[in-house]
């Protein structure tokens, strides 16, 4: 019998010293989504999983979990991705005819872990921009992506490009069944080479060749100059090529020091993806620690298509990276029934002061507040004094 304090697997409480880590990460982000002019957004939890899974794939479908609501008797989907929700809010709540900027933070809950040591609970953050086609939207959300990680402390951080049209394109040398091109993508998606040269006679030679050359393709400022010689010479991947060209150019104009790099056979993530798409990592890290890009096919089944470019990442998984401990200074002060003790401690925290007051035979348990001040009696006043 499983003791009640057990939790399900890669779920986990999080505890006093991470959460207050996670929480200083999460004001950060939000600021620095707010100072790039995006509004926050607070979607719900779940929703009918018409709404909650249209457009998305199915690897999104996989990672939901579902239940019958007991109100109504339709089937319901815990969110596993926050995106098709902004999107919907956009297309109907919202319903603006311009650009619209938007951001959220919350928890997301998939069916299996990403990894050995994954959460089955994220807390995903993210931003989206609606309504601009160009790249300048683009642009503009991987500097949002890399301002909220330089925010958090993170050094080292390397951009790695892709697009999606890649793939499509290449696809689209040859006739290719359904079935076929589930398993290109699911191979894609895990970089096997093996899979690809599996598929054998399903696969146009043309097809093949381009595939298997998208796998290789990674590296440095040359790369780009590669693809167009190996990778088929068919409008999507002339225009993906010519926006990651633009793309790398204009951040390494506004980013000299960001380390660039492409990965065009990058398929991992959501499979909305519809345009150029990104990766940031950090120094030490084996995995992406934000991931974004370009979904213009989001909101069609909402009844509005629009471009959307953006981003998302899980502050749980990036608070191991960041540089603070996030303890605020705190003055520490004496319990006592001392009336103008208790205006002094109110006084001080209607000021946006952090005051721990220490119970009797508690006065060892305060090291998890950063008490350099001391609420002290002085000539018949409480004053506060450094420690």
């Amino acid at each position: 019998m499983s003791s009640a304090w057990l939790l399900p697997e890669h779920i986990a409480d999080v505890l006093p010293h991470e959460a207050r880590r996670i929480e200083e990460l999460r004001r950060l982000m939000l600021d620095a989504a707010r100072a790039h002019g995006h509004e926050l957004v607070m979607p719900p939890l779940l929703e009918h999983i018409e709404s909650l899974l249209s457009g998305t794939g199915h690897a999104l479908d996989l990672k939901t979990f579902k239940l019958v609501d007991q109100l109504s008797g339709r089937t319901l989907g815990v969110r596993a991705d926050t995106t098709p929700q902004v999107a919907r809010i956009d297309a109907h709540l919202l319903n603006r005819v311009g650009l619209t900027r938007l951001c959220y933070c919350g928890p997301v809950l998939h069916t299996r872990p990403s990894g050995l040591h994954g959460s089955r609970e994220p807390l995903q953050f993210g931003a989206e921009t609606y309504g601009h086609a160009g790249l300048e939207a683009d642009l503009e959300i991987i500097e949002l992506a890399l301002d909220c990680l330089g925010r958090a402390g993170i050094g080292g951080l390397l951009l790695d490009l892709s697009d999606a049209r890649l793939l499509r394109g290449v696809l689209s040398c040859g006739e290719v069944s359904a079935e076929t091109r589930a398993a290109v993508e699911s191979a894609m998606a895990a970089k096997d080479r093996t899979a690809i040269e599996e598929l054998g006679d399903a696969l146009p030679v043309t097809v093949r060749n381009g595939l298997l050359s998208l796998v290789e393709l990674y590296g440095g400022a040359d790369l780009l100059a590669q693809a167009r010689t190996r990778l088929p010479d068919v409008p999507l991947v002339r225009a993906a090529l010519d926006d990651l060209e633009w793309l790398a150019r204009h951040l390494h104009a506004l980013q000299p020091e960001l380390s660039l790099g492409f990965d065009l056979g990058d398929m991992s993530g959501q499979s909305y993806y519809s345009g150029a798409r990104f990766a940031v990592y950090g120094r030490g890290c084996t995995d992406a620690l934000a991931r974004g890009g370009r979904y213009d096919d989001v909101g069609a089944v909402f009844g509005r298509k629009r471009p959307a470019v953006g981003f998302s990442l899980d502050l749980k998984a990036v608070v191991g990276g960041v540089g603070f401990d996030g303890r605020r200074a705190a003055i520490r002060a004496p319990w006592s029934e001392d009336p103008d003790l208790r205006a002094a401690v109110r006084r001080l925290r209607r000021d946006g002061e952090t005051v721990v007051c220490v119970l009797p035979g508690h006065e060892h348990e305060a090291d998890e507040f950063d008490c350099d001040r001391e609420l002290v009696a002085e000539q018949g006043r409480w004053c506060v004094r450094a420690r």
